[in-house]
């Protein structure tokens, strides 16, 4: 199928996406039915709505992203000035957005510490990534994850991380390269110092590793339909997302919006309404900025899941 024709066919078939799944998992037996997509929390039209991630995690269906331009523990959150990067975090919260994705990378901690000072911790989720690649931060050190939480936790103010991922996996040999991070974040877990733990992906290779990997319980990924800051087609990141959406991996989706790079509105607003309607994702994350940010997107994904209503009504 091209990519438009993909494309047009999963923003048109909002029904089957919100009940049973649009997009198959093609069965090996070509004389047997595709298993449908079936989406792990029942559509609701809030689009702050809480989903379930994972067996031990929910959170709200959008989050804010903190990581554009991240790197040596600075973004543009943390470049700009800090009473507007506090006012986008408490105006995030207030407008139900109860998920907030950090990084040591970007150096975000704190920040969010700050925005939330006073909120109940129940009431938002946080995840944060540890960096194991040479470079990137101030020091060359790459300690172990348990060595590295209690730091985290120190500068979050919190007794506890819902998810902690391994950061920018870049080729399905990561498992390989960070086993030796797998046995402290999973003591970590047994100890309720974290909720779940798994891995951010900025590969195709590395996506579908993860999509069948025992360890990893939630993964970050790329997708957009302007097939922008991706790596390979939609098709094929549709179709790992499904694989791990049906290993039961929580699937946040990132780079909804190109990371900044989709300028046109109506074409924010189709990448919008395709990742939503997508049944196998359970979270979408963007770097809002702007408190202009936050109200158009939760305003498009609010029409999206309208429209997904109705047609599912029609369909009776």
């Amino acid at each position: 199928m091209k990519r438009r024709e993909f494309l047009e066919t999963t923003i048109t078939g909002a029904g089957s996406a919100a009940l049973g799944g649009l997009l198959p998992v093609h069965s090996s037996n070509a004389n047997e039915s595709p298993t449908r997509i079936q989406p792990k929390t029942p559509l609701s039209t809030d689009p702050c709505a809480i989903v379930r991630l994972t067996e031990q995690i929910e959170c709200s269906r959008i989050g804010l992203g903190t990581g554009v331009h991240g790197g040596m523990r600075a973004c543009n959150m943390t470049r700009m000035d800090r009473k507007e990067a506090l006012d986008v975090f408490r105006f995030a919260y207030d407008s139900g957005i109860r998920l907030f994705d950090l990084a040591d990378l970007y150096g975000t901690h704190d920040l969010c510490r700050e925005a939330l000072a006073g909120k109940p911790r129940d009431s938002y989720t946080i995840f944060s990534k540890i960096w194991c690649h040479p470079g990137a931060l101030p020091e060359n050190e790459r300690p172990t994850a348990d060595v590295l939480i209690e730091r985290f936790l120190k500068e979050l103010d919190t007794d506890y991380i819902d998810l902690i991922q391994i950061h920018c996996m870049m080729d399905d040999q990561w498992d390989k390269k960070f086993a030796h991070q797998f046995e402290p974040l999973e003591k970590l877990k047994e100890k309720g110092l974290i909720r779940a733990h798994g891995v951010s992906i900025h590969a195709l290779s590395a996506l579908k590793k993860a999509a069948v990997h025992p360890w990893v319980d939630a993964l970050h990924t790329r997708l957009n339909t302007a097939n922008t800051r991706m790596e390979g087609s939609i098709e094929e990141n549709v179709e790992a997302i499904n694989t791990a959406h049906q290993n039961g991996k929580g699937v946040i989706i990132m780079k909804v919006l190109g990371e900044g790079a989709i300028q046109d509105p109506l074409e924010r607003k189709r990448s919008t309404d395709f990742v939503t309607r997508l049944p196998s994702k359970d979270v979408m994350v963007v770097g809002f900025e702007k408190r202009q940010h936050v109200t158009e997107f939760l305003t498009n994904v609010a029409e999206t899941l309208n429209a997904m209503e109705t047609e599912m009504n029609a369909s009776k």
